[in-house]
């Protein structure tokens, strides 16, 4: 029986506000040289992290170049304004069912806010 190594991030911080994200990246890395599959969820006022508009934070860039699944809930993205047209590329805009979805396949789970 093989252990799924997968786990998701719930990340609910604006990194305009404080060094939330820069405080996660080095836990990140290690879970990811223990080969650990990783998604993040920008949730909350973290989706102003994913804004193209502006200065995009230099730990949101070090979070791209980890290479982990990022995803941005686009409820939340709507409630602060923020377009789709202006996500960062390597950031996938969900909804509510998807949310689900990934919760669901998932085993384990991390609530970052």
């Amino acid at each position: 029986m093989s252990e799924d190594k997968s786990i998701l991030y719930l990340f609910g911080y604006s990194e305009r506000m404080g060094k939330y994200l820069e405080k996660l990246i080095p836990l990140l890395k290690s879970q990811k040289s223990k080969e650990a599959k990783i998604g993040l969820i920008f949730i909350h006022d973290g989706v102003i992290n994913t804004s193209s508009k502006g200065k995009v934070p230099d730990s949101v860039r070090e979070l791209i170049d980890l290479n982990v699944n990022l995803f941005t809930m686009i409820p939340d993205l709507k409630a602060r304004g923020i377009s789709l047209e202006h996500i960062l590329d390597s950031i996938k805009p969900i909804d509510y069912g998807e949310l689900v979805d990934l919760i669901d396949a998932t085993p384990k789970l991390i609530s970052w806010m």
